[in-house]
């Protein structure tokens, strides 16, 4: 199984002319890296003294000056100077010898027919891995290399294929994986989005003992469902995509599921538990289904209070999929209703214009800080402590004032999505009410 990546380098073509000559230069970033890949990729220590360094269009001793001689020969000596990539491996999959026959043909399938390339293959990490680095510009035509979509696809495609002509593994289900804090958070068992849906799916499947009655489990706890095909999906309203049953769990594929449903459902299929706050205080009664109030600090009380926040000694917790994901960050919530408390905001145009003090106050400090800086420049060595101390001083209120602005900011946009998600509530309430009463009539009918 073997992945791969690759990005670039940027520089000016001068700039690592002299670094080349004088590695000990501090140049600017990118110059630097280029002339660091070099030197890494080909370090002895990882590479079997060189064992493991094969050169394209180019010889391995003097590659760097040849690529720098292409770049003057066509004039583009700026922006982008090389590309570095990477091919890695399963530890134990290949031989080193094996390793580095696929990474050379690799190179030579992607990059062989226009540009000069140096391949090593790398023995120092438990999984044996390949470098790339290749110039930017073709010295057949002189055209820089794009990095497109596309090509980032042929690139897997062609490691896939070369791995696959010599019995390797591939990544047969590779997808996009979920950003490092909610990865974090999925590790700590926190209410992200698609560990509700696993608890939720889990409730479903053990809870009835027909797929009917799990996908209407589902519906009603608020949930779009697609059970057509070998892949079964759901997603909520507030999402634009659907999530595969299969990805939040490999085992839940519709063979599964059947065999597995009705696990607790010894009397019959659960009915979903859907419950909320207890009775409001009066002075919390603030929404009104798709009615917009302006009163944000009276809203976010009442969010807390749906959220099991606010309601203290109650124990509850929501249980609506659609409320649930907003448990993930409740120091957040509370952040947002506190600074709205001190700072005695109580509609959105006290918010605006408190939000407007504080970019008067954050211009200001700012202007501040610049002139501070100008003269600690021109200041003598006796007067630069006293400046430097001030300058920090000035450093923390702008730093106060910054966090205070994103909480303004950030308290009208969770305004606008605690209402949206109430609005949902509610719909999905509704319809479901309405149902049930179409249901009983039908009975009385019969």
């Amino acid at each position: 199984m073997a992945t791969t990546s690759l990005w670039h380098s940027k520089g000016q073509l001068g700039d690592l002319i002299a670094y080349v000559e004088n590695p000990e230069k501090t140049g600017p970033k990118g110059t630097e890296d280029f002339f660091n890949v070099f030197s890494y990729i080909q370090n002895p220590q990882k590479t079997a003294d060189g064992s493991y360094v094969t050169s394209i269009n180019c010889l391995k001793q003097t590659a760097l000056r040849q690529m720098i001689l292409t770049k003057q020969r066509y004039g583009k000596e700026d922006n982008y100077i090389a590309w570095h990539g990477y091919q890695s491996f399963k530890p134990g999959e290949v031989t080193p010898e094996r390793c580095q026959e696929i990474g050379v043909k690799l190179a030579q399938e992607m990059w062989g027919d226009r540009f000069q390339v140096i391949v090593t293959t790398h023995l120092d990490k438990g999984h044996l891995h390949n470098h790339f680095c290749f110039n930017s510009v073709s010295f057949k035509d002189g055209k820089k290399y794009n990095y497109s979509k596309a090509e980032q696809q042929r690139l897997r495609d062609t490691s896939d294929r070369l791995c696959q002509k010599y019995g390797l593994s591939v990544i047969v289900h590779g997808r996009k994986a979920p950003s490092r804090p909610v990865w974090l958070d999925e590790q700590n068992g926190k209410p992200t989005r698609y560990n509700i849906y696993r608890a939720d799916v889990r409730e479903a499947v053990n809870g009835s003992r027909t797929v009917e009655m799990m996908e209407k489990y589902l519906r009603r706890k608020g949930y779009l469902t697609d059970f057509a095909g070998k892949h079964w999906k759901i997603r909520l309203p507030q999402y634009q995509h659907f999530t595969r049953l299969d990805t939040l769990d490999e085992r839940w594929t519709p063979e599964n599921i059947r065999r597995g449903l009705g696990a607790r459902a010894t009397f019959g299929n659960k009915r979903p538990t859907v419950d909320f706050a207890p009775e409001l205080p009066e002075e919390l009664r603030v929404y009104v289904p798709f009615q917009r109030t302006t009163h944000i600090y009276r809203l976010f009380l009442y969010w807390e209070y749906q959220l099991g926040v606010l309601s203290k000694g109650t124990g509850y917790q929501p249980t609506s999929p659609f409320m649930r994901e907003e448990l993930r960050k409740p120091d957040e919530i509370t952040a947002q209703t506190d600074y709205l408390a001190k700072s005695r905001i109580e509609t959105l145009d006290d918010l605006l214009s408190a939000r407007e003090t504080l970019q008067i106050e954050l211009d200001t400090l700012t202007d501040q800080r610049t002139k501070l800086q100008n003269r600690i420049r021109r200041a003598s060595p006796a007067e630069k402590e006293w400046l430097r101390t001030e300058k920090q001083a000035v450093t923390a209120q702008i730093t106060a004032c910054r966090k205070k602005l994103k909480l303004n900011v950030g308290i009208e946009q969770r305004s606008v999505k605690i209402q949206d998600t109430m609005d949902m509530v509610y719909t999905n309430e509704e319809q479901h009410r309405r149902m049930e009463q179409d249901r009983k009539r039908g009975l009385k009918i019969r």
